[in-house]
């Protein structure tokens, strides 16, 4: 009778062990890939909706609409186009302080010519081969890599600078996740004086 209720205790142990090694696989852990997506879904959200595509994303026209190029999102400005001199006289603090070119990614003021960058996970010539942290401090600091050139205007990297490491984090997996495009932004051109 011993050996029954002991042989009967190790047939249930098994059947509970079973069970819940099965229940293990059968429920999907949340794990790294998981929280990837959302990661990135929390980052579209203030990616989209404090405009960054509207200076970080060349532009297409219909009829008076100006729209965000789906097929350049976040490439910056586009490395063909180039840019007119800014005649002398017309950026002033009395008549225009700055301007812009059509597609929004090229703008002129006391700073000079700034190119908006190209934020997509490009290894060459956008933020590929960034980590997190590069892209942290460089919002933090307003200087490129958190020490390099200075971030020029119109980025309101001030504003940005204010958010939590976790909504930048955020930001930065949802530009990694765009598709990788190949544009080599010019280098920002100093102010003539």
């Amino acid at each position: 009778m011993l050996f029954r209720l002991y042989s009967g205790r190790i047939v249930v142990s098994a059947i509970l062990l079973l069970f819940l090694g099965l229940s293990i696989f059968a429920v999907k852990p949340q794990g790294k890939e998981d929280n990837n997506v959302d990661l990135i879904k929390r980052g579209k959200y203030p990616s989209v909706s404090s405009g960054c595509g509207d200076c970080h994303s060349p532009k297409i026209f219909k009829g008076m609409e100006m729209l965000e190029d789906s097929t350049r999102l976040m490439s910056g400005h586009p490395s063909d186009q180039k840019i007119d001199d800014i005649p002398n006289g017309f950026l002033s603090p009395d008549k225009w302080i700055a301007a812009t070119n059509a597609h929004m990614t090229a703008w002129a003021g006391p700073w000079g010519i700034s190119y908006s960058a190209n934020l997509t996970p490009d290894e060459a010539t956008g933020l590929g081969a960034w980590e997190v942290d590069n892209f942290i401090e460089t919002i933090r600091s307003g200087k490129h890599l958190g020490f390099g050139r200075p971030v020029l205007p119109p980025m309101p990297w001030y504003n940005y600078a204010k958010m939590t490491d976790d909504d930048l984090k955020s930001i930065f997996a949802y530009l990694m996740s765009l598709p990788p495009i190949e544009n080599r932004v010019p280098i920002n051109i100093e102010p003539k004086n």
